[in-house]
């Protein structure tokens, strides 16, 4: 069997259309396979599919409008995309899980709800929104069988992935309960490659907007995840975040990260 690399990223755009540019340069710049991008905040018919399909990738998405959103963007077509969940639940903000096939590999994306705080139904949804997530993995993948799954996750897993996680004990993507919730959906049979290859490193991907310090400060949480099945996840070789976009003006409030897997 031929082997190829693969490289695959993950980003929380924060608004596609004000961080368009940004997108394009790194694209060119590092050419991945795939690029799986969260929080377009733009309806479909306002979504900028000219430009980013004019690069050469073939383009999908599913937005709505203010908040929400997610794409794909692959160098050879899907073979093929479901949008959304399939379990026949009230859904009421479906532009947030993809699901691409691409080269015979499922790639999952996934926008996670934040949970907004303790105790409140938003949080209550987001515990749920990973049982559910859970379900849908056992339906349509095998954990015995390639499969990736990447997006902003709003959690941080461990303490190593948050700075001061001694102050954020109570935060909504920090509390024992969402990170339970998190380990059990992983628990199905996805790896953090990431914490994989480097169980003691810290890198961060999101830098707080309302603390304009943090960046230089590297306070920041590492909740931008890729994920893999064990056959794929054993065959990553490399994993990074790329901090240089949030330094661009304008930036978002996370970056890319990415990773490579011989396939």
């Amino acid at each position: 069997m031929v082997q190829f690399a693969m490289k695959i990223a993950t980003y929380n755009v924060n608004s596609i259309r004000i961080r368009l540019d940004v997108i394009l340069a790194w694209l060119e710049k590092h050419q991945p396979d795939v690029l799986c991008i969260q929080e377009t905040k733009c309806q479909d018919e306002l979504f900028p599919a000219l430009i980013l399909s004019s690069t050469g990738y073939h383009l999908h998405y599913r937005g709505m409008k203010s908040y929400n959103g997610v794409a794909v963007l692959t160098r050879v077509a899907p073979d093929e995309v479901f949008y959304g969940f399939d379990d026949q639940l009230p859904e009421i903000d479906d532009a947030r899980l993809m699901r691409v096939v691409v080269s015979g590999i499922p790639v999952i994306n996934t926008y996670v709800p934040n949970g907004f705080k303790l105790g409140s139904p938003q949080y209550k949804y987001k515990l749920q929104w990973y049982g559910r997530l859970r379900n849908y993995f056992a339906r349509h993948l095998s954990p015995d069988r390639p499969a990736l799954w990447c997006g902003d996750m709003n959690v941080a897993p461990e303490p190593i992935d948050v700075h001061s996680p001694e102050k954020h004990l109570r935060h909504v993507c920090f509390h024992e309960d969402v990170r339970r919730a998190y380990r059990q959906t992983l628990s199905w049979g996805f790896v953090d490659v990431f914490r994989h290859l480097y169980p003691e490193k810290q890198l961060f991907t999101f830098w707080d907007y309302l603390r304009p310090s943090s960046l230089e400060k590297n306070k920041g949480w590492r909740i931008d995840h890729i994920l893999a099945t064990r056959p794929l996840a054993e065959k990553c070789r490399q994993v990074d975040v790329d901090i240089e976009p949030r330094r661009a003006p304008r930036a978002s409030d996370h970056t890319f990260l990415w990773a490579e897997f011989d396939v």
